[in-house]
């Protein structure tokens, strides 16, 4: 039985991840977080997500002693003080948090020499599918097409480009052999001027409920190629993380991702 501790377990993402949990056997909910002021502290976790009492009541803080790894999709700077706890506690991570800069990054790699972390801005198998499908397309196509990266999400979410998308990015320009930060234009208004084929465009969007569609275009002279994902419930993502739990349980250190859970 592998104990777990939610963070941010009153938001969209903390309830589907207690659902999850409490449909894994393998899985025990021991604790569940968020913020200090929330409402919501003091409920049952379980009774926060719409299902049956999970005798586990939401805290607003972490107690090393209850859980055995810690499933975050909270904020980069909660993301960062989190990290220095479990590598202080020797816990283990899984991480879904977006719009991570390069100091946390950083971190994960160094607290990765001590404590398991899995990290992926997206935990849904079919995403991570879609990854291997773009290095492939990337690498048949090379320097013959123009690039394209359009994502769609809801209207509450705080960061652009997506997590998903610039990962997308970085596998494409990794495939060519260029560096995402030199490559990529981030929206595009007024007079830019021809494309210049080398580089990676993103477009955002960001309107009503959408839960996460990513679409990269290859597009060359007379023919292009679209490999579209598209997600209709958080439940993917939380599924994800929780395979990704049972997992990183039989890790002691390492910093992996997706692919690695996946075995692919």
């Amino acid at each position: 039985m592998i104990r777990i501790a939610v963070a941010g377990a009153a938001g969209r993402m903390g309830r589907n991840l207690v659902i999850a949990s409490a449909a894994c056997k393998e899985i025990h909910l021991t604790q569940a977080t968020d913020k200090p002021g929330n409402s919501l502290i003091g409920a049952d976790a379980g009774v926060v997500a719409g299902i049956e009492a999970q005798d586990v009541l939401i805290t607003d803080s972490l107690d090393a002693s209850k859980f055995d790894v810690l499933i975050d999709f909270t904020h980069p700077t909660v993301t960062s003080n989190h990290v220095d706890y479990c590598l202080e506690k020797n816990k283990k991570m899984v991480i879904g948090t977006t719009g991570a800069d390069r100091k946390l990054e950083q971190k994960l790699h160094q607290a990765a020499e001590t404590i398991a972390i899995m990290y992926a801005p997206n935990m849904s198998v079919g995403i991570n599918l879609c990854l291997r499908l773009l290095q492939t397309a990337a690498k048949v196509l090379g320097d013959s097409v123009d690039i394209e990266i359009i994502e769609a999400h809801h209207r509450d979410k705080v960061d652009a480009p997506s997590g998903t998308a610039l990962k997308m990015g970085q596998v494409i320009a990794e495939s060519l052999g260029r560096d995402l930060d030199d490559c990529a234009i981030y929206g595009r208004e007024g007079q830019t001027g021809a494309r210049d084929r080398k580089t990676i465009g993103f477009a955002t969007i960001r309107a009503g409920d959408i839960v996460g569609d990513h679409t990269v275009i290859f597009a060359g002279e007379g023919e292009r190629i679209e490999i579209t994902h598209k997600s209709s419930s958080r439940m993917t993502y939380a599924n994800g993380a929780i395979r990704a739990c049972q997992w990183i349980a039989q890790k002691d250190h390492g910093l992996f991702g997706m692919q690695d859970v996946l075995g692919i």
